[in-house]
């Protein structure tokens, strides 16, 4: 026998092998329909379960005298594999012994029909195996054990044809099924204690005769406001139909209105076309003109000299258009951009001296960028100097404005004309600022003294720290260069400031 759910072999108890009539009635019994175990109280349900009840005794006498039933179920072996009757008939009930009695049976069948073929057939060696295997089993204990199979069979048909469960089912199978069963019962109990509370809401909401006599009462005065609603209605209804006129009416006038709306903001927005050309022309106007009033504006407050000389500081450092002047170890400055901010300084001096129409004495400035010069003018002494014709040349010592490498500080033989140089530039900024203090400033409202330098200048000292590179420190040659450019800066801002300074010559 094999499992119906899930086709795994079973074994069955031995109860099972032995039933007599009386334990298979009680087995079929049980199974009975919920019909027939419970009959009805109504005359109607009475006669139809006696003629269930009658039919059931007729199932009952023809099932006793039947010997097998006519549609038998078929179990697939889907586990094992098909083999021939003769290997069956070798390997015994050992190996398969619930089907033991159906390797007999057809061995019986075999052995039958083997005595109408033909010679040759009967004295294989396939038939002789079945014959030695019938021969071995006893007559009565073949019917004993194919009658107890066909009762096991019959019953668990009967089982299955009067519930919807297979048998036979293993334990496994057994156990998930009761647990189905259990959670169905569980459902069904809940939904059976909704039907009771439904019930008995509905016996409690039974009305009595006086919610009855209510209940008419409410009926009736509901009947006589329906028809107090329904006159009220009518009347709704006409006033409707002259409200609806109305809104024809006005709904003509609407498309009129509409129409002369359109019309209206058709010539609305040519205006506003028109007025936006006129205004944008206004704003374009507008805008130029006061482009215009700013460019005049900033060229008038343009000074030539401070966009051509920007003198600022970058830290320890003076600065002249962005090349800074001085010297230190950290950080280095190149001896390239010193000499470049040397020639600045000495362009600057000289378009100053320009500017207000003033001639150094004894000294020429010469700027040529990186590579600037200044020209010592020594006049010898004669005794004939006060005759005109005969003027003699200076003599001439030019001085280098730049270093030619990058010498150490403090060594003086290495840095002779380089100081010379930077001496000639100081005298010559001595005498512009001496010139300038002198002179009035007609442009400031100062009439009296002209401007006065920040620093005092000595020599080759400028509040009091020396220009010199021999024999002098990094920090205090950068300081002094500082100064020089401050007072560089002074006068360019009182050059910017004089409109016509008269021009004179020594």
């Amino acid at each position: 026998m094999y499992c119906q759910k899930c086709r795994t072999p079973v074994r069955l108890d031995a109860s099972l092998e032995e039933l007599n009539p009386a334990a298979f009635q009680l087995l079929t019994d049980s199974t009975a329909p919920p019909q027939q175990q419970f009959p009805s109280t109504t005359s109607s349900r009475q006669g139809r379960y006696n003629y269930l009840q009658d039919r059931r005794d007729d199932y009952h006498h023809a099932l006793q005298n039947s010997q097998s039933p006519t549609f038998k179920r078929t179990v697939p072996s889907g586990r094992f594999n098909h083999t021939s009757a003769a290997s069956y008939a070798k390997t015994g009930s050992k190996e398969n012994p619930a089907m033991s009695f159906v390797m007999l049976t057809e061995s019986q069948v075999v052995q039958t029909l083997s005595h109408h073929v033909e010679d040759e057939k009967a004295d294989s060696p396939l038939s002789q195996k079945q014959t030695n295997v019938v021969g071995l089993r006893a007559p009565d204990e073949n019917s004993l054990r194919s009658h107890e199979a066909e009762i096991t069979t019959r019953l668990f048909e009967i089982l299955s044809a009067r519930s919807d469960i297979d048998h036979p089912i293993c334990a496994e199978c057994t156990e998930l099924l009761v647990d189905g069963l259990q959670k169905r019962l569980g459902s069904t109990t809940r939904e059976r204690d909704v039907y009771v509370e439904f019930l008995r809401r509905t016996n409690a909401d039974i009305p009595s005769d006086e919610e009855r006599l209510q209940a008419l009462e409410a009926l009736k005065v509901a009947r006589e406001d329906e028809s107090f609603s329904f006159a009220e209605l009518e009347r709704l209804e006409r006033e409707k139909a002259l409200m609806d006129q109305e809104i024809a009416a006005l709904d003509e006038e609407s498309h009129e209105l509409d129409h002369t709306e359109e019309v209206f903001w058709r010539e609305r927005n040519l205006f506003t076309v028109t007025l936006s050309t006129f205004q944008s022309e206004r704003d374009g106007l507008d805008t130029r003109y006061d482009h215009d009033s700013k460019q005049l504006l900033r060229l008038q407050r343009t000074n030539v000299y401070n966009d051509t000389f920007c003198i600022g500081h970058d830290g320890y450092f003076g600065t002249i258009n962005g090349l800074r002047l001085g010297r230190l170890s950290n950080p280095l400055v190149e001896w390239a951009e010193i000499n470049a901010a040397w020639g600045q300084a000495c362009l600057l001096l000289t378009t100053i001296a320009e500017r207000l129409g003033y001639s150094f004495q004894g000294y020429r400035l010469n700027p040529m960028a990186s590579t600037s010069t200044i020209e010592k003018l020594d006049y010898p002494q004669s005794n004939s100097t006060n005759d005109p014709s005969h003027l003699m040349r200076p003599r001439i010592t030019p001085m280098e404005l730049y270093c030619t490498g990058d010498l150490p500080l403090g060594l003086g033989f290495l840095h002779r004309r380089f100081d010379n140089a930077m001496v000639a530039f100081l005298e010559c900024l001595r005498q512009l600022g001496e010139f300038v203090e002198h002179t009035p400033t007609q442009g400031t409202g100062v009439n009296a003294h002209g401007l006065k330098m920040p620093y005092d200048i000595r020599k080759d000292k400028i509040h009091d720290t020396s220009i010199k590179l021999s024999f002098n420190q990094e920090e205090s040659w950068t300081k002094a260069c500082k100064y020089t450019l401050t007072c560089c800066k002074y006068l360019l801002a009182h050059a910017s400031n004089v409109n016509n300074a008269p021009r004179r010559s020594f």
